[in-house]
């Protein structure tokens, strides 16, 4: 299993106890989906490391605190600590309508309302901000807000994402 494969679900933030009970904070909108896992991946120098969960409970809002098998003493939990932690992409829930995920959308053509085919989707650089779409089109890069206003429709059977982007910001890509 490589990160390719796999979703970020969080990090581990802390111990729980005594004997090796970790807090992970999970950095997603919808935590209890994720209350009752059978395992996880651990980022371990690099290398995502399967742990199975013996038990999990979640705690406030974003914290699941959880037992992981041969994770038994304080000594083993604090060598868990700050690491990521990710599930493969199968355990993604299913998205509805026009929501995405990220890594879904790249590869398909992008198509605004006044310049028609405007490319094709490189990728999506969530890591700023405001998260931005990336697409090539023809050699030059042009560069669109995820923004749920600028997107009309996404056809997910097609590949194909809609977009209604503000006069002038197509253009402003497009002048040599």
């Amino acid at each position: 299993m490589t990160k390719d494969d796999c979703f970020y679900l969080g990090q581990i933030v802390s111990k729980f106890s005594f004997k090796g009970e970790l807090q992970i904070k999970l950095d997603t909108d919808e935590p209890e989906l994720y209350e009752h896992l059978e395992s996880i991946f651990v980022d371990y120098c690099n290398k995502l490391i399967p742990f199975f969960v013996e038990k999990s409970n979640l705690q406030k809002s974003n914290l699941l605190r959880v037992k992981l098998e041969e994770v038994n003493e304080e000594a083993d939990a604090d060598d868990l600590l700050k690491r990521d932690v990710y599930l493969p992409l199968s355990k993604l829930p299913k998205l509805d309508g026009n929501k995405f995920y990220y890594h879904d959308v790249i590869g398909y053509k992008a198509v605004d309302v006044t310049h028609g085919e405007i490319g094709t989707i490189q990728f999506v650089n969530d890591q700023t901000m405001q998260a931005l779409f990336f697409i090539d089109f023809n050699g030059k890069e042009i560069i669109i807000p995820v923004n749920d206003r600028f997107i009309q429709k996404v056809d997910k059977d097609e590949h194909i994402i809609y977009f209604q982007t503000p006069e002038g910001l197509i253009d402003m890509y497009l002048e040599d």
